[in-house]
């Protein structure tokens, strides 16, 4: 998806194998990812959509700038995730930014505060299923190891 802010400009949806770049939008006040070759269009992502940065994850905001203070004041690895998940979040609310990264260790940071020029590849598209495909119940047969499916 795109965010609320991206719905006046040009986007297209997001590929596997896409090659993105973390961007700011003429006359938006958001950030979001478009293809290396295609600036000022912004690429959608679907929730779930998995994205592996070339570099480590740098955003903006106190806290991200508290916790890279913090590290090398205490002399640790600056090392960051470089997989991420999209994702949306604050749904319940109309009038803020959606489109969000999870990183594996669980932090979740909202496009917006991601800093510019970051480039991605998009691993893998999240699994949609067919709305029209129905799975049949699956029961246990008379063998415990065999599963087939229910009549």
């Amino acid at each position: 998806m795109c965010d609320y802010s991206l719905e006046n400009q040009i986007s297209r949806a997001a590929e596997v194998g896409d090659r993105l770049v973390t961007s700011s939008f003429p006359m938006t006040p958001t950030r979001g990812f478009c293809a290396e070759n295609e600036a000022g269009v912004a690429v959608c992502l679907l929730p779930g959509t998995e994205l592996a940065f070339a570099e480590p994850v740098r955003y903006n905001g106190l806290w991200g700038s508290i916790v890279n203070y913090v590290r090398a004041r205490m002399g640790r690895d600056m090392t960051e995730a470089t997989l991420a998940r999209f994702r949306q979040v604050d749904l319940d609310n109309p009038h803020t930014h959606h489109d969000a990264i999870e990183l594996a260790d669980g932090r979740v940071i909202k496009l917006s505060l991601l800093q510019e020029g970051q480039r991605a590849r998009v691993l893998q598209l999240p699994a949609i299923a067919d709305p029209a495909h129905r799975h049949e119940p699956v029961r246990a047969s008379r063998r415990r190891d065999a599963l087939t499916p229910a009549r």
